[in-house]
C-alpha cells in the first residue's frame, strides 16, 4: 500500500527485520507506488560518544567516510551515485550518524555494494584526514562561525549540561581534530562503525527475498566489532536560575534566550513538551507569535523550540526585540503565556489543531521513501522497536490537555533554566 492516503489506518507501515551473524539490524519496507528505493545505514554513534579532548570526531567521520574505499578510488563516491540517477548524503547528530542513496529501484544493488564497501574496508589515511579536516573548518567558518545566531546552541547546551556529551555541539573542535594521530581515526573507526552497531534499512521498490539475498551477498563477510558499553552520564537536576551572557560578532540585533533541560526523546513527557511547542509557537497563528509580533509588535521574531536528544532534550524560547523592547520585557511576555498553560488547559480546538498538525507532520514524513526508512532506523536504534513507526502518531493522538498542563508545570519552572542574553559582540575598532 502507498503511503499518500491521509487515513491513519492507511499508514501502517510493513517491514521484515532480521540480523545477520555479524550482528548487523537489517529491516526492509517495500512500496511500489514508484521505482525508487533508497539504503540507509544508521549508526548509533554521535557526538556524545567522543572523548572529551577529542571532539567533533563523529562529524568528522560522516565526511570521512566518502573519501574512498579498497574499491572505490578517492573522489568517486558521489561520481558512482549520480552517474547512476542517484541522490546521497550523510548527518551527524548527537546521538547517530544516518548515511543514504537513494536511487532508480534497478541500482539497488549499487546503494548495498558502496554501503557495504563504506562499512568494510574504507581507507583512512593522513591523504584523507587532512582533506576532510579543510572540508570541516570550511564548514564551520560557513555555517558557525560567519551566520547569525549559529552559536546559539552551543552557547545554550554548554551551559545546560555539565557532564553529558552534549555539552558540545557534534562539529566540535577544530583544535581537537588537528591534534589527533591518524591512529585514534582508526580506532574511532574500528569501535563504532561495525555492524553490531548499525542498522541497515531499505525502503521502496523491492522484491524483499530477492533483497534478503543480496544484503546477506554484501554484508555477511564485515567483522563484527566488539560489544559498545555506553553509560549516560548523569546531570544534577538544576534548582536556580543560570544567567548568563554570549556575545556573536555576526549580529545587530540581541536575543534573549531561556533553556530548560526535559526527557529524553523516547520519553512519552518529551512528545508533550513537543506539542507545547506548537502551541506556543507553531506558525503565525500561535500564541506567542499573534501576542508579541502580531499585537504588541514587541518581537520581530519569537519561539519555542522542543530539541529533543536521546538522552535528554533542551526547551528553549527566544525572542528578538522590535523597536528596542528591552530584553526583559521580551521574557516577561513569553513567561506569561507558559504560565497560562501550567494553569490552564489549552482550549479544545487549540488542541485539536495540534493533533491535526502532527498527523500532517507524520503523513509528510512517511511520504517519502528516505523518510520511511529513516523512522524504522530510529524506531530501531533509539526505541528498540523497529514498529514504532506505527505507534508513533497513536502515542501523540492520546496525549492528553491535562498531560500538556502537567508538563509544563513539571518542566518549565524559573528556577530550572538558563537565561541567556545573547548578544552583538563589543566592537573592537
Amino acid at each position: 500500500m502507498g503511503l499518500f492516503a491521509t487515513s491513519v489506518n492507511a499508514q501502517k507501515v510493513d517491514f521484515t527485520e532480521f540480523n545477520l551473524d555479524n550482528g548487523l539490524h537489517v529491516v526492509l519496507h517495500q512500496d511500489k507506488t514508484a521505482p525508487v528505493v533508497a539504503v540507509s545505514v544508521m549508526y548509533h554513534v554521535g557526538s556524545k560518544n567522543e572523548d572529551t579532548a577529542r571532539t567533533g570526531f563523529a562529524h568528522f567521520f560522516e565526511h570521512l567516510l566518502f573519501e574512498g574505499t579498497k574499491n572505490i578510488k578517492r573522489g568517486e563516491f558521489f561520481k558512482l551515485v549520480s552517474a547512476n540517477g542517484g541522490q546521497n548524503n550523510a548527518n551527524t547528530s548527537q546521538d547517530r550518524t544516518f548515511y543514504y542513496e537513494v536511487f532508480p529501484s534497478n541500482q539497488l544493488e549499487l546503494g548495498l555494494w558502496l554501503e557495504s564497501e563504506r562499512m568494510m574496508h574504507p581507507i583512512i589515511n593522513e591523504v584523507g584526514v587532512r582533506t576532510q579536516n579543510e572540508v570541516v573548518k570550511e564548514e564551520k567558518r560557513l555555517r558557525v562561525d560567519n551566520q547569525p545566531y549559529a552559536r546559539f546552541a552551543g552557547e545554550i547546551f554548554s551551559r545546560l549540561f555539565s557532564n553529558h556529551g552534549y555539552r558540545w555541539q557534534p562539529i566540535g573542535s577544530m583544535e581537537h581534530l588537528d591534534a589527533a594521530k591518524l591512529q585514534e581515526f582508526q580506532d574511532f573507526f574500528k569501535k563504532y562503525y561495525v555492524p553490531n552497531n548499525a542498522v541497515l534499512t531499505i525502503a521502496g521498490d523491492i522484491d524483499v527475498e530477492k533483497t534478503r539475498g543480496l544484503v546477506k551477498q554484501y554484508f555477511s563477510d564485515v567483522s563484527k566489532g566488539a560489544p559498545i558499553a555506553y553509560v549516560k552520564a548523569g546531570e544534577k537536576p538544576i534548582t536556580k536560575p543560570i544567567v548568563d551572557t554570549a556575545y556573536d560578532p555576526n549580529i545587530q540585533l540581541p536575543a534573549i534566550m531561556a533553556a530548560y533541560r526535559t526527557p529524553g526523546f523516547t520519553a512519552r513527557e518529551s512528545k508533550v513538551m513537543g506539542l507545547i511547542s506548537s502551541y506556543l509557537s507553531g506558525g503565525a497563528s500561535s500564541k506567542l507569535y499573534k501576542k508579541m509580533v502580531d499585537e504588541k509588535k514587541n518581537a520581530l521574531q519569537v519561539g519555542a523550540l522542543n530539541y529533543s536528544l536521546e538522552d535528554y532534550g533542551a526547551y528553549i524560547t527566544f525572542a528578538l526585540p522590535n523597536n528596542n523592547t528591552p530584553l526583559n520585557t521580551l521574557l516577561k511576555d513569553i513567561d506569561d503565556e507558559i504560565v497560562a498553560v501550567q494553569n490552564n488547559l489549552i482550549s479544545q480546538s487549540d488542541y485539536q489543531k495540534l493533533m491535526n498538525q502532527a498527523e500532517n507532520n507524520y503523513v509528510t514524513t512517511n511520504s517519502r521513501m528516505l523518510g520511511v526508512a529513516e523512522n524504522l532506523a530510529n524506531g530501531y536504534t533509539f526505541h528498540k522497536n523497529t514498529g514504532y513507526i506505527n505507534n508513533e502518531l497513536t502515542e501523540t493522538k492520546s496525549i492528553t490537555r491535562e498531560e500538556i498542563r502537567n508538563a509544563a508545570k513539571k518542566f518549565l519552572n524559573p528556577n530550572q533554566r538558563v537565561i541567556l542574553y545573547y548578544l552583538p559582540a563589543p566592537s573592537t575598532k
